[in-house]
């Protein structure tokens, strides 16, 4: 207050449409930053069950004629599947767009909203020094270029478990989407199913994210942040390991403690939901923390 304004340009982070289809039929309209976009359909249809291996990709273009002048916005992409792979069943169609905020709108149903993998993390023989996992937080920022300059995007990237080396990183105004996009880098690179590694996001770990590590065969998700009550419960189940509040020498496990060999300050937490009362109470509750070990 009392200081004179400023005028000034400021870089904001792009966010457009991307409709994927699959085969010439519409699957899903995702709000995205543009870039990567083949790795984004890529991760998508794996997360959505559809591929589950390289070779199940036979390729991506972007449409022309995407306007009624005949140009291409680039923001419509057909993904070809390789011959014998079964195209989306129907339910997978969204009936809405998914936001950048929500991977999951548009589901047909609360069923539609579980995949099944065909990788279990569970017997991933991941065992990694947490002082090497207490590093990857800062290395994730560090390559965030795109944030740098709007201070408005997601990231994910994906570590080796084993020395530490950052395979890949990917910004996206969506958490799901960053992920996708990371996912997809791994199918065209021929990695899946993702053992040994650690999928590190910048924000909350949430249901999404977690299933979407499972979709990949991931055994290690771990995020600056909390994770959801439904993210612990669903990494608990797979015999995933979930850390949260990765941040300087500490961090918190909520499941999977075994795959972390203790160096650093680490805490166990066993996942204790908090849920909200019916609108009609228009009333909250408090939040309760985990236990601790």
């Amino acid at each position: 207050m009392g200081n004179a304004s400023v005028v000034q340009e400021d870089f904001l982070a792009a966010e457009e449409p991307l409709e994927i289809r699959v085969g010439g039929r519409s699957l899903a309209v995702t709000m995205r930053t543009p870039g990567n976009d083949f790795d984004l359909a890529a991760g998508f249809l794996v997360s959505e069950g559809v591929i589950s291996k390289a070779e199940h990709f036979g390729g991506a273009r972007f449409c022309a004629g995407a306007t009624v002048e005949g140009l291409n916005t680039y923001n419509v992409l057909d993904v070809t599947l390789a011959p014998g792979v079964a195209p989306p069943d129907p339910s997978l169609e969204r009936s809405f767009y998914t936001t950048s905020s929500c991977g999951l709108c548009g589901k047909a149903s609360i069923d539609a909203v579980r995949t099944q993998s065909v990788y279990d993390v569970r017997d991933d023989g991941l065992r990694i020094e947490a002082e090497l996992l207490t590093s990857f937080p800062e290395k994730l920022r560090a390559e965030q270029a795109v944030f740098e300059k709007t201070g408005g995007l997601h990231a994910a990237a994906l570590f080796d478990g084993t020395t530490g080396e950052m395979l890949v990183l990917r910004e996206d105004v969506g958490r799901h989407n960053a992920v996708d996009k990371v996912i997809g880098w791994a199918v065209k690179e021929d990695r899946l199913p993702l053992s040994g590694t650690v999928l590190m996001v910048s924000g909350r770990a949430s249901f999404e994210l977690t299933q979407k590590a499972m979709m990949a065969g991931i055994p290690l998700l771990a995020a600056v942040s909390a994770p959801s009550s439904l993210a612990a419960e669903l990494a608990t189940e797979l015999g995933m390991t979930l850390v949260g509040f990765l941040r300087g020498s500490s961090m918190v496990v909520y499941s999977g403690a075994e795959r972390v060999v203790d160096s650093v300050h680490v805490d166990s937490a066993q996942a204790d939901p908090v849920r909200a009362e019916p609108p009609e109470t228009e009333s909250l509750d408090k939040v309760k923390e985990g236990s601790f070990a």
